[in-house]
């Protein structure tokens, strides 16, 4: 049950995100915001009115919306979306997928910030359990000064050594508490990674100015793999809002680490997703947009209107048919019977 509140959490602060995107574009380009709801359905489980606006909370998590005047409706007044120029309501509109490329870059960089980055000191920062550093008697914190008689300054050069010895046993001495050990270990090679390991690693160091590029480059990654997804789409690797918080359910139970990284991929996906040309998301309207300004002219917002109902009625009837396949997909029928 904490692992599915912690999911519901996770999505309702990358829902919260996107739609103050739209929100805080809109109050600066002067448009009147009826309604900033976190959540839809109905009825309202909380609500209360900060000057025009109303600020709500709904039964369905999956999801918000940010209510503004003239937006799928033609509308006479002077602060209405369809009276403002072109440039603040395209504006508007992106603001809201760009919010979460800015959630994902947060996510990343914390994440990366928690986890640290790994020093070239020759400190052993941690000894891996079952793996033959653990049984020679060696520990964390020794630090290592040769290997097979051989003077070592780097954990690059540990690992390198290391890597050289598969199938031979090596001579480690390392300073402890001030004083000399050594060790007799033979190497093994790791099944998955198939790198020649004793089972050690290395300390490791924060720093916010190492993980703010890393956060840039695990986004752009994420992008870059979307991107490809496109070109190349697979049906089974495609889940629904339930399979997504089973994701993040699944993430919670490791550590906080796989929290911020499966947070920050799905903030990543909203906002792509979100740009595509399709109606009721934002890259439907933004379409509409581009042609207003091809035209000179805008279409009919109650026509636009109609359009994008359509999509969000066709895109409602999706999101139902992938909720049955993720509990199909996810056994969760069962895990919930579990809880019970």
């Amino acid at each position: 049950m904490g692992t599915i509140i912690i999911a519901l959490l996770v999505f309702g602060v990358l829902v919260v995100f996107h739609e103050f995107g739209h929100f805080s574009i809109a109050k600066l380009v002067g448009i009147k915001v009826h309604e900033f709801s976190i959540g839809m359905g109905k009825p309202r489980l909380f609500k209360f009115k900060g000057g025009e606006t109303e600020y709500s909370i709904r039964p369905f998590p999956l999801g918000g919306y940010v209510k503004m005047e003239g937006e799928d409706e033609a509308s006479t007044d002077e602060r209405s979306f369809n009276n403002k120029p072109l440039w603040a309501r395209m504006l508007v509109i992106v603001a809201g997928p760009f919010m979460n490329f800015v959630l994902a870059i947060l996510l990343f960089t914390m994440m990366f910030y928690l986890m640290g980055f790994p020093t070239n000191s020759t400190i052993v920062g941690e000894i891996i359990p079952d793996y033959p550093a653990q049984s020679s008697g060696m520990k964390a914190g020794d630090e290592i000064f040769s290997i097979d008689g051989e003077k070592v300054d780097s954990w690059k050069q540990i690992v390198e050594t290391i890597h050289s010895k598969k199938d031979q046993e090596i001579h480690i001495e390392v300073l402890r508490d001030g004083k000399e050990k050594s060790f007799s270990i033979k190497p093994r090679v790791n099944e998955e990674t198939k790198q020649v390991m004793i089972g050690i690693s290395p300390t490791f160091e924060k720093s916010f100015k190492k993980s703010i590029p890393a956060g840039f480059k695990a986004m752009a990654f994420i992008i870059k793999s979307m991107l490809a997804f496109f070109v190349h789409p697979s049906v089974k690797d495609v889940v629904g809002p339930v399979g997504i918080i089973h994701i993040v359910g699944e993430a919670a139970k490791n550590s906080i680490y796989d929290i911020f990284r499966i947070a920050g991929i799905i903030s990543v996906n909203l906002g792509i997703v979100n740009l595509l040309p399709i109606p009721a998301l934002d890259g439907g309207r933004l379409v509409f947009l581009v042609i207003e300004g091809l035209r000179g002219k805008p279409l009919d917002p109650e026509k636009e209107g109609f359009i994008h109902l359509t999509g969000f009625v066709l895109l409602m009837s999706l999101m139902v048919f992938m909720i049955f396949k993720d509990v199909e997909r996810f056994n969760l029928v069962q895990q919930i019977m579990d809880l019970f």
